[in-house]
């Protein structure tokens, strides 16, 4: 028994300190510094024409399509390894595995029943914090953030993690979000705060409404 402990300690300690790296993957709903990376260098190029704003919308979509026709890329109007690398970008960022398994737990304690695409959608509003000005600049702060998930407080979050979590945050870090670019989200069915109701919504999955 004391080996099977301390096997499993080991592991832990692995996991924690282990960094992973993942894939960048920009795409139609994405939003930060690689998505206004690539806005900025299809600009130069002559390939887009509107604001340089890091979310990857219509005309960015287009703008990638009409470079990867170019260069004689799959035109998907997805930004992934080859296109990236076309572009001159270094695609990956570091995310450690601590922070990879906190946003799978999260997920699984906020959406255990919804979607899978709703599952994502809330990783997204994670990650997506990161980038506003008010709110914290990690995964780690932004989850323990006082008050904002209530799973945190009725003990959901330290709940066995969904199978379906795990890849949810996955896709979620590589730049899949369903929400709209949303930095809120809400069960109408369940929210007493009114001022959440007064935010703009940018879609509804499921039982959720996103926001910003």
């Amino acid at each position: 028994m004391n080996k099977v402990i301390k096997i499993v300690a080991c592991f832990l300690i692995f996991a924690l300190v282990f960094s992973v790296t993942v894939l960048a993957l920009s795409k139609m709903g994405s939003r930060g510094s690689e998505v206004t990376k690539i806005q900025t260098i299809l600009k130069e190029k002559g390939f887009y024409k509107g604001s340089i704003d890091g979310v990857y919308g219509t005309q960015t979509r287009n703008a990638v399509i009409q470079f990867q026709k170019s260069r004689g890329l799959t035109a998907d109007g997805i930004a992934g390894k080859n296109t990236l690398a076309a572009l001159g970008i270094t695609s990956g960022s570091s995310t450690s595995s601590s922070d990879y398994q906190l946003l799978a737990r999260l997920i699984s304690a906020e959406a255990r029943g919804e979607s899978y695409l709703g599952q994502v959608a809330v990783g997204a509003v994670v990650l997506n914090r990161i980038e506003h000005p008010s709110f914290p600049d990690t995964i780690t702060s932004i989850i323990y953030q006082k008050g904002a998930f209530s799973c945190i407080d009725d003990g959901q979050f330290y709940q066995p993690v969904a199978d379906s979590a795990y890849k949810a945050a996955r896709d979620a870090l590589n730049g899949l979000d369903p929400s709209g670019g949303a930095i809120y989200y809400y069960n109408p069915k369940t929210a007493t705060n009114q001022w959440i109701r007064s935010r703009k919504v940018t879609t509804v999955i499921g039982n959720h409404v996103f926001c910003i």
